[in-house]
């Protein structure tokens, strides 16, 4: 079966993503700009800084998401992180 055209869009989106998070982890910077939509998003840096995770489903928690409710979990992509 082959993938179509919104399957690799997001496919790139989400390598970009990690490329722009990667570059951000590797400069000490807690924020980065998403490369979509120009929001400041919050690296995995910020939240083990924070020591603890807020619950709020952030893109890079290095806390896997352990303090947002369950029902909300589940429709979370699974963070995503660097190794440090």
């Amino acid at each position: 079966a082959t993938r179509g055209a919104d399957a690799r869009d997001a496919d790139g989106a989400m390598r970009d993503i990690e490329e722009a998070h990667r570059g951000a982890v590797a400069a000490g910077q807690l924020q980065y700009t998403d490369p979509e939509t120009g929001y400041q998003v919050f690296t995995q840096l910020a939240s083990s800084k924070r020591g603890h995770c807020c619950g709020s489903g952030c893109r890079h928690c290095a806390y896997g998401h352990e303090n947002v409710p369950a029902d909300r979990r589940a429709a979370l992509r699974p963070p995503i992180t660097v190794k440090l």
